[in-house]
């Protein structure tokens, strides 16, 4: 199975190249590249981790599959000593005090930290250009956006600048710029993987995921973080997915679509033609496909923004300058909070701030946000009768392709929109993963809850049959 993981752990055991040389190489890309996705480079740290790894293998030591391997962080987690920006004015000088589970994971694992990239301001936001580090261009084309939240980590690896990137996805945030720059991401089950240490955004949906070229490096870096955790009460305890039980697609006998999705009048003609393109090679392998019924996108996505925005108001209300960020001061402490977070904070996050205090204030609470976690729990029972009749639901990972730079900063609207075919998934807590295959935007695999092996499964399946 493809994996460039595999490849260079096998080059370091050969002594073909060195761990330094390794991450010297990428240290010169990442820092040379004009796609912005650099928020800070980890040099010192990576080279001193690279020397011990080069150590080890002159000492004839055997080293572990991650061990040596570059990989970028978004910069949301947690590592500490590192600046852990969220790509704010409010946090660019903050550095972190612990280290997120999941980063510890792969640190544990001999994996080398090379960089925290750029992303999304508190990751609010579709594109990657609501960041004081400049918009981070596509890596197919940089008149393009990168797609967000995760933008920076999707070109990193996209580039090759990275060998995996660990982005969060709360509505699409992983999967959304995998598409948009042709490689693999990943939103696993809600609570494999720990939270610990990723700065909350939305914390109902919010998922450590990864980003890589192949899905052999996906299952590999997925293994490494998942499992319970005394930090995330929300985490569960999961096996370890085979090489091998991805390799065998014989148990996937249907697939199902949302016809709703295709025949909106929003898609993009060639996106839905391509699509069905993919469902009749699926069919043609004697799989099959099913049309299903769903929500309609703007119930989607209201009912996404109304609860995101309430927990982001929520989990938001700790950075006024006192313990966290950059402090203003002003005649008094009242205004001193008001001039810290309205200098400090971007549009987009004051704007997603304002509509969340207002879904949750006295004589609204009831109208909106009870009324969103009523709808909330029926799309979740959708899902739980859609997959007594498929296996898999497929589905394009966007509408449209990414806009240009400075689109979707003039139309708050049509980014929201954009994220239609991933927050449905996402309210659902399941696993799903986008492919570079299908559309110019990849396709999206969904499986039930906790069923990231048949995710998994089914993209090797695709990746050979269309």
């Amino acid at each position: 199975m493809d994996s460039l993981i595999h490849k260079i752990h096998q080059q370091l055991m050969n002594k073909e190249i060195t761990c330094t040389e390794l991450v010297q190489e990428k240290l010169k890309a990442l820092k040379q590249n004009t796609h912005n996705t650099v928020n800070s480079l980890l040099d010192t740290l990576a080279l001193d981790l690279a020397t011990k790894v080069d150590s080890k293998i002159a000492n004839g030591e055997t080293i572990g599959l991650l061990e040596g391997i570059p990989f970028g962080i978004k910069d949301v987690y947690m590592l500490q000593g590192t600046y852990t920006t969220a790509s704010s004015d409010l946090l660019k000088n903050y550095k972190s005090a612990y280290t997120a589970t999941a980063i510890q994971k792969l640190l544990d694992a001999g994996a080398i930290p090379l960089v925290k990239e750029n992303c999304d301001s508190f990751g609010h936001g579709s594109s990657s250009e609501n960041t004081i580090f400049g918009a981070v261009k596509n890596a197919i084309d940089p008149n393009l956006v990168a797609g967000g939240s995760s933008g920076g980590s999707a070109v990193n690896v996209a580039k090759d600048y990275t060998v995996f990137s660990i982005g969060g996805d709360t509505g699409g945030s992983v999967r959304q710029p995998a598409g948009y720059n042709h490689v693999y991401g990943l939103k696993p089950t809600y609570g494999r993987i720990s939270r610990y240490g990723l700065m909350a955004y939305a914390s109902s949906t919010d998922c450590v995921g990864p980003i890589a070229k192949s899905i052999e490096d996906i299952r590999i870096v997925l293994n490494t973080m998942s499992g319970k955790d005394a930090k995330d009460q929300t985490t569960y305890a999961s096996e370890n997915i085979s090489e091998e039980s991805i390799s065998n697609t014989n148990k996937i006998e249907s697939v199902g679509y949302f016809k709703n999705f295709i025949e909106s009048e929003a898609i993009d003609a060639k996106i839905k033609s391509d699509f069905l393109n993919s469902l009749e090679k699926i069919k043609a392998k004697g799989i099959e496909v099913k049309a299903l019924d769903f929500f309609e996108s703007e119930t989607l996505v209201s009912t996404y923004y109304t609860l995101a925005m309430a927990e982001t108001a929520s989990n938001l209300s700790r950075l006024d300058g006192t313990n966290y960020g950059d402090r203003i001061e002003a005649e008094n402490l009242k205004e001193t909070y008001s001039v810290t977070r309205s200098e400090n904070l971007s549009e987009e996050t004051k704007r997603r701030i304002v509509g969340g205090n207002q879904v949750l204030s006295q004589g609204f609470s009831d109208e909106i946000y009870l009324k969103g976690l009523a709808i909330r729990d029926q799309i979740s029972e959708n899902f739980e009768n859609d997959f007594k009749e498929v296996d898999i639901i497929l589905s394009p990972v966007t509408p449209n392709n990414p806009p240009k730079i400075g689109d979707s900063l003039k139309n708050p609207l049509a980014m929201y929109l954009s994220d239609a075919y991933t927050v449905g998934f996402s309210l659902g807590q399941l696993p799903t993963l986008t492919i570079p295959q299908g559309t110019a935007t990849g396709l999206q695999i969904t499986a039930a809850k906790n069923n990231d092996e048949l995710v998994l499964k089914f993209a090797n399946f695709l990746k050979d049959t269309i």
